[in-house]
């Protein structure tokens, strides 16, 4: 028999898209459970005080309130790396380890890894961002030798705000970016409702989506030795073991 698998999720406190999707993404997999643990961030943007949300202390509390559930596995479900760089999430999974002795990973190490293992070397991003975080993101992949081919992002700086963008809105702008022929199309915040788009967008547009709570999912079962095929109807990305 199986051993149940539990997956401890640190979680943006206004987020409300995340849970719920990363709840159904775990009930496809047998004996698995996700759990949250919840720091405060509200605000998208490159200011200080937003930066400050981000701060590697707030993240370790919240990560101890996981290790106490036992949890196998920690996963920080935020893309805060994008803008800030990717060494930012290497060094927080390191720390996490060193205080829970759990291993750990984020939605943009896993998401960065898949890109590598799938060969993607043309992306485009979908986001609510602002510009400025925008253009950080596309300047971080084209740093790594991947070429960001389109992008669309919505200027929202209230990230309560990010899960009221309907599903409608995410697949039409995953339209108009899969016009420049991207072999992966990225939803790159966690509080988008994207992730149960992708079966659809696949099959019509024709790219891998890689939404950013299903790559952080993926990345989970990775570091705790579990397939990822084991997850069906979530897109191309699971198949990626």
């Amino acid at each position: 028999m199986t051993k149940p698998l539990r997956m401890g999720v640190l979680t943006p406190s206004s987020n409300t898209a995340l849970e719920p999707l990363t709840s159904a993404l775990a009930a496809s997999v047998p004996d698995c459970s996700a759990h949250f643990s919840r720091f405060t961030v509200t605000e998208i943007s490159l200011s200080q005080q937003a930066l400050g949300q981000f701060d590697d202390s707030k993240i370790l509390a919240a990560a101890e309130l996981l290790a106490d559930a036992k949890v196998d596995v920690i996963g920080w479900s935020g893309t805060a790396a994008g803008w800030r760089g990717f060494d930012a999430d290497l060094r927080l999974c390191e720390r996490i380890t060193e205080r829970t002795g759990i291993k750990a990973t984020t939605a943009i190490l896993a998401l960065n890894e898949l890109i590598e293992r799938m060969g993607i070397r043309k992306l485009a991003l979908v986001s609510p961002y602002t510009g400025d975080v925008q253009d950080l993101i596309v300047k971080n992949y084209e740093a790594i030798g991947v070429e960001i081919v389109a992008e669309r992002h919505l200027d929202i700086t209230v990230n309560h705000d990010f899960a009221l963008v309907t599903p409608e809105k995410l697949y039409e702008l995953m339209g108009e970016v899969a016009e420049a022929r991207p072999d992966g199309v990225v939803t790159y915040c966690t509080n988008l409702r994207a992730a149960q788009l992708a079966t659809a967008a696949e099959a019509e547009f024709g790219f891998t989506l890689l939404d950013t709570v299903s790559t952080t999912v993926w990345g989970m079962l990775g570091a705790a030795g579990r397939d990822p095929k084991t997850v069906r109807g979530w897109g191309r990305l699971f198949d990626c073991a």
